[in-house]
């Protein structure tokens, strides 16, 4: 379930977490003029005759910000690059919370339903020890008023800025759950809700480390990673599996600041040049303190910017073993610079290089910026563009980071398909703990031959389309499936994520290849060594 999150929700997020998670956030500067005076005079000009006879003669009014923000401004970033883009004050204030890693709420992810509950806010889950779950709030829980206000008509985005307020105010929510016959009324009081860049890191068996940071927006990223480390006990780790698949990126000091806690002081991170903005070369800020086990770094097609400037850096200076799909290859830095009206524009001021000099960023000169961003192909690379790592491996650029071992993430098959499609996993949650006063499961809970007969029994219900050989053949798929949703109402959010880290089929695989890592850390030691003429055993 944990990777089917994933590919459903991507492909909606990747736009935004590829432009409004810029690479690089920096002030305001001065950028020279592309075009002489007098051109530049004339295009403006031409651009105030067109806005005068639309706003005099258009055959509805027009609002001239809209027009002007809405209009002008992003369809001429737009045909600079993808990633260029204007925020208006809403987004623009969004990027700022995201940036803290906090915003002031009751902590719930909320989104559309199925079957029944189609046209439907519905809540997804509570976020631990948020209000919402502190009140009970369970996913499947269809929210039908907000204070005194109905939500009947209203869409996901309204009712969230209802939900949303200050710390300390209070908040009405009434919910329609399944089994229960009357709404069900929670008064919470707002508060602030953490959204964690490395939300999770524990071990896998012992010796073994996982981590995953999902975001380098978070201006307290690194804080996170070596938070975590310590409560790890480092010393103690044997061998890290660093998770940044569907990593969008983010800011450019956190992005080093993690890289240097596995390589040595002043090895270089990346570089960036720019016609406006000075070329600078930025390299680990500290000798790190995890460089003495081997890391698998887990990648995919969204793996993008600032998340690559890590795993291209850790690749680059042979440190880890990249593991999974050739990332976005986004290889474009953007500045935002503050405009009136508390709004923005992230524009795009110089290209970036891994520590190899390579430049990763995929062409887009030819194709649309759909295209771009659902890139189905990705085996891009530019052969004119071919360099070495420390330790002598060919690398390419052009096409994002590929990675040393690749691994194709498995074709779900027609009766996964059907019940996924249906989104029955979570609807017979939903229902099954609907009436129960005491949601919470034991510890260590699994689903038994009962539940998951009963879930047989849904499916028959809801009319899918399966029969009892497709049933058979995926009986452990679906244990696995009902024990992860299950836990979000029985334990947490959070608690089911680890669930599904545990299970994922691919950090299961990058475990088997840390052996492959550790001969990469060897190889790279040894010829240091013997360029320094020293004893490899030394280090």
């Amino acid at each position: 379930m944990r990777s089917l999150r994933r590919n459903i929700l991507v492909p909606g997020l990747l736009i935004l977490t590829a432009i409004v998670g810029a690479t690089f956030v920096g002030g305001g500067r001065v950028i020279a003029a592309a075009q002489p005076e007098d051109a530049v005079t004339e295009s403006v000009k031409s651009f105030t005759k067109v806005f005068d006879a639309v706003e005099r003669n258009y055959a509805d009014p027009v609002k001239g910000e809209d027009a002007i923000y809405k209009g002008a401004i992003p369809g001429m970033l737009r045909t600079l690059d993808p990633h260029s883009n204007f925020y208006d004050p809403k987004a623009f204030a969004q990027q700022k919370d995201d940036q803290r890693g906090q915003y002031y709420g009751v902590g719930m992810l909320v989104g559309g339903g199925t079957g029944t509950k189609r046209s439907k806010t519905v809540v997804q889950y509570p976020f631990a020890e948020s209000p919402a779950y502190k009140a009970d709030i369970r996913p499947g829980d269809v929210i039908v008023q907000v204070n005194d206000k109905s939500t009947e008509g209203m869409n996901q985005e309204e009712i969230v800025g209802m939900l949303r307020g200050s710390r300390g105010t209070k908040v009405q929510v009434r919910v329609k759950r399944d089994g229960v016959d009357q709404p069900i009324v929670k008064d919470l009081m707002r508060d602030g809700i953490p959204r964690p860049a490395v939300p999770h890191a524990l071990y896998l068996k012992p010796g073994i480390a996982y981590m995953n940071i999902t975001t380098f927006i978070n201006e307290n990223t690194s804080k996170e990673l070596e938070d975590h480390f310590k409560r790890l006990n480092e010393k103690d780790i044997k061998g890290l599996v660093l998770d940044l698949r569907n990593n969008g990126g983010g800011l450019l000091n956190e992005g080093i600041d993690v890289v240097s806690h596995f390589l040595k002081k002043n090895d270089v991170v990346v570089s960036q040049r720019g016609r406006a903005s000075p070329n600078r070369t930025y390299s680990a800020r500290f000798d790190g303190s995890g460089r003495d086990y081997p890391i698998v770094v887990l990648v995919n097609r969204n793996t993008a910017s600032a998340s690559e400037i890590v795993s291209g850096a850790l690749q680059d200076h042979d440190r880890a073993w990249i593991f999974g799909e050739p990332t976005f290859g986004k290889g474009l830095v953007q500045s935002v610079f503050q405009l009136s009206h508390e709004s923005a524009v992230a524009l795009t001021i110089a290209h970036y290089y891994t520590p190899s000099n390579r430049l990763i960023q995929r062409d887009y000169s030819n194709i649309s910026f759909l295209d771009y961003y659902t890139h189905a192909n990705l085996e891009q690379k530019n052969l004119n563009d071919v360099k070495m790592t420390d330790g002598g491996r060919t690398v390419y650029g052009g096409g994002g980071i590929t990675p040393d071992e690749k691994y194709e993430v498995p074709a779900y098959n027609k009766f996964q398909i059907e019940v996924l499609r249906k989104d029955t996993f979570f609807n017979f949650a939903a229902k099954w703990f609907g009436p129960k006063q005491n949601p919470k499961l034991p510890k260590g809970w699994d689903p038994d031959d009962q539940l998951i007969n009963d879930y047989h029994s849904f499916l028959v219900s809801e009319k899918a389309d399966f029969n009892e050989a497709d049933f058979a053949a995926n009986r452990a798929w679906v244990k696995d499936h009902l024990k992860q949703q299950f836990y979000i109402t029985g334990f947490s959010y959070e608690e089911s994520e680890v669930v599904g880290i545990v299970q994922d089929p691919e950090v299961i695989k990058a475990v088997e290849s840390l052996p492959k890592a550790k001969q990469l850390l060897d190889n790279a030691k040894k010829m240091l060594a013997e360029r320094q003429g020293r004893d490899p055993r030394a280090f």
